[in-house]
């Protein structure tokens, strides 16, 4: 009998059960199990961002969303999930457009508004914050530097530890948009210096490392051996900021298992972990992980299944 060969389990809603029921259902333009998912979810905003996040990337190409807000026009909920959903459609034409070529601003300017109202009918909710800070960098010159900040302290002041809401600033910062890695790098690191024992926040710093990456990858033309593979990931800095991670949000948690809202940056620290060379906190991260994976950050460094079965082939991990 053949050897059980490891094999990641690429499950794009990251093991939510619930969430994946709910996403047929968008395949027949039923939007009733939507709405449940996002009643039954409340004002658990990790799991609420995981869910209106890949629920609206399945929304876009469809009309589910417009159908639940004709039956229940005033539905926080379906007024939230038409933000992110518009959000996901204007970026959709920006990645169809290519890097560098801005689209109608009309589009934007739609997302925006779905936005506001979202946040108007939902006051609570920090979604639609994240949903407008993310769409703001679609405009080619950015938004104003107030504007910015004033999205920001509404966000901040709704969920102050949100990674997701965090990233998409981070983004903002980036070089590849509106920023530069020294602008980039100040935010994510001031950011996990007033994260609390135990939150994700820190690994704000590998996803910054990873946006680095991208920015070279995109300056040599996809050529890795250009970019320096080796350099960027395993210098001395890049080492500490893993173990600063880990210390800070691994070694702080309370709770032992990986919420699918979670899992995506475990999978950035593991990655880190991995090309940095840390073999005890990588070995042990890959463990958390077990077969529960993202296809990103691997797929920019190569084969993601390869370099799983090779670092834990290395590592001595077995299972």
């Amino acid at each position: 009998m053949a050897r059980d060969r490891f094999a990641p389990d690429y499950d794009p809603d990251c093991g939510d059960a619930p969430l994946t029921n709910a996403r047929h259902d968008i395949v027949i333009g039923r939007w009733q199990g939507l709405r449940d998912l996002l009643r039954a979810t409340g004002p658990d905003w990790l799991a609420r961002g995981h869910r209106v996040r890949l629920l609206a990337q399945a929304c876009a190409s469809s009309s589910t969303v417009e159908s639940w807000l004709a039956a229940e026009p005033h539905s926080g909920d379906a007024l939230v999930l038409r933000a992110a959903t518009e959000t996901a459609r204007a970026f959709n034409l920006a990645i169809a457009a290519g890097r560098g070529v801005p689209i109608d601003q009309h589009r934007i300017d739609t997302a925006v508004s779905a936005c506001l109202q979202a946040a108007e009918a939902y006051l609570d909710d920090p979604t639609p914050w994240i949903s407008l800070i993310s769409v703001a960098r679609l405009y080619s010159s950015g938004v104003r530097r107030q504007e910015l900040s004033r999205w920001w302290d509404e966000l901040h002041q709704r969920d102050p530890y949100s990674v997701e809401g965090h990233l998409q600033v981070l983004h903002y910062y980036s070089a590849r948009w509106h920023g530069s890695h020294g602008l980039m790098y100040d935010f994510a690191r001031d950011a996990a210096g007033v994260a609390p024992t135990g939150c994700a926040l820190p690994v704000l710093v590998q996803y910054a490392r990873v946006e680095e990456y991208r920015y070279a990858l995109d300056a040599a033309q996809g050529s890795q051996s250009a970019v320096g593979l080796g350099q960027h990931w395993n210098h001395d800095g890049a080492v500490s900021d893993v173990r600063r991670t880990w210390q800070r949000w691994i070694m702080g948690r309370t709770d032992g298992g990986v919420a699918p809202g979670e899992l995506r940056d475990l999978n950035y620290l593991t990655h880190a972990a991995c090309n940095a060379h840390v073999t005890d906190v990588a070995a042990t991260l890959l463990r958390m992980l077990g077969r529960r994976a993202t296809r990103t950050p691997w797929s920019y460094t190569g084969d993601p299944d390869q370099q799983f079965v090779r670092w834990r082939k290395e590592l001595k991990l077995r299972g």
